[in-house]
């Protein structure tokens, strides 16, 4: 059985790579871990992830982004696949964005740009013990 999939999905790779060592550097070789530079590019990730039969347990992603916000796209996630832990990582999410996302995609948590690996690890961590 393959190991569980944490994505973050954000449209600068510097994040995606800040974000890819904070968690490896954490988790180790507990989970795999896959970025996207866009939702696009995310959902077509979760859909070849779900054909392999791979769980995708936690989605950190931006708000911020082209095409479609963080939160329209992780209430389209959630509308498909509400146990996935998802956490939203904004610079400049407004409160409404913040408040759809807790209320249609059951957001666990929202973390604001610059964050601490100490408060993305422990954000992870909640989601995952709950879920």
């Amino acid at each position: 059985m393959s190991k569980p999939v944490i994505l973050c999905v954000d449209d600068e790779m510097v994040v995606l790579d800040s974000l890819k060592t904070q968690l490896k550097k954490a988790f180790d070789k507990d989970y795999i871990y896959e970025m996207a530079e866009s939702a696009d590019e995310a959902l077509e990730i979760i859909d070849e992830f779900e054909e392999d039969e791979i769980d995708i347990i936690v989605i950190v992603s931006d708000w911020l982004m082209p095409g479609i916000k963080g939160d329209e796209f992780l209430i389209q996630v959630h509308q498909r696949f509400p146990k996935i832990v998802k956490v939203l990582l904004t610079g400049q999410a407004d409160e409404e964005a913040i408040e759809r996302a807790k209320k249609q995609a059951n957001l666990h948590r929202c973390l604001f740009k610059p964050w601490t690996t100490e408060e993305l690890i422990d954000t992870i961590r909640s989601g995952l013990s709950k879920s």
